[in-house]
């Protein structure tokens, strides 16, 4: 798979980095040009963006609905956060009550991203890469299962701290990896898989039951917020269906090879929502 190789540091102080998703600097910024695809890279002042980890979706530890800022149960999103800053090289990090990283040791760390293009709202998504790049930056280069293990995404999949959520545009080889280890560390019940709901089902009985119970695939946590934030909070799933419908999200399902919508594979019966298939058996169409 050929992709792009940039090296630079990860910077998060002032930032709020949680566990798929942190803050870059390449040492030659206008690498940042090379970045292909209809969606450019939202930069800050200083040159910086935000990453969003490619086949990997952490617990959402600040999630904006039109009601308000919500989280998944924070034990778990914490973790993950900790998880993917700890493999960086970060060796303290200290945050605010809204998970604003106040101070952090050492204040950056080299690393180098593998990246195809950005996404709609300007994140680059990318495989993230610590120490020294294996190849010129600011060059394609071709990246096979071997460069995929030495990436904070396959190392969360791992830990069992995220979930696969994999895109239309991430090969075949690289999907197949992250599918193993996924299915490796469910088997050991470990990290997030102690305590997953998804596929089993998860009784929702109010906003609090997302934020402080529920363990499921973050896809699914945020547009079941956005349902509720929609009924201020109110429990009652009858509509969560066709809200489902409207918000269009298609997707591939590996094991039927079928198109379809998120909504066919989600089964809510008596305030229980389930996934039907398992996370890593669906491939998400990129908007």
């Amino acid at each position: 798979m050929p992709m792009l190789v940039i090296e630079g540091t990860y910077q998060v102080v002032g930032a709020r980095p949680d566990g798929d998703s942190v803050r870059f600097y390449p040492n030659q910024p206008e690498h940042w040009n090379r970045v292909e695809g209809p969606h450019r890279v939202r930069l800050n002042a200083s040159g910086g963006a935000q990453l969003r980890l490619d086949g990997v979706d952490s617990l959402e530890t600040h999630y904006s609905t039109e009601d308000g800022e919500v989280h998944q149960p924070l034990a778990q999103g914490q973790a993950a956060a900790q998880e993917l800053l700890t493999w960086l090289g970060f060796t303290s990090v200290s945050r605010d009550q809204r998970e604003t990283v106040t101070s952090a040791e050492p204040p950056k760390v080299p690393g180098y991203i593998l990246t195809r293009g950005a996404d709609v709202y300007g994140r680059c998504v990318a495989f993230a890469g610590r120490g020294a790049a294996p190849g010129d930056s600011g060059t394609s280069i071709t990246v096979d299962v071997n460069l995929l293990r030495a990436t904070a995404n396959h190392h969360l999949l791992v830990q069992g701290a995220a979930y696969p959520t994999f895109y239309r545009k991430l090969y075949i080889d690289l999907r197949d990896e992250l599918t193993t280890v996924t299915v490796q560390a469910r088997a050991s019940g470990i990290g997030l898989w102690a305590h997953d709901v998804t596929t089993t089902g998860a009784k929702v009985q109010g906003m609090e039951s997302l934020t402080d119970e529920l363990t499921i695939m973050p896809k699914l946590f945020r547009r079941l917020a956005d349902y509720l934030a929609l009924g201020d909070g109110a429990a009652a799933l009858d509509g969560f269906k066709d809200y489902l419908d409207a918000r269009d999200d298609r997707l591939f399902v590996l094991s039927r090879g079928q198109w379809t919508g998120f909504d066919t594979l989600v089964e809510v019966i008596d305030g229980t929502v389930r996934l039907a298939r398992p996370p890593e058996d669906l491939v998400f169409d990129e908007r």
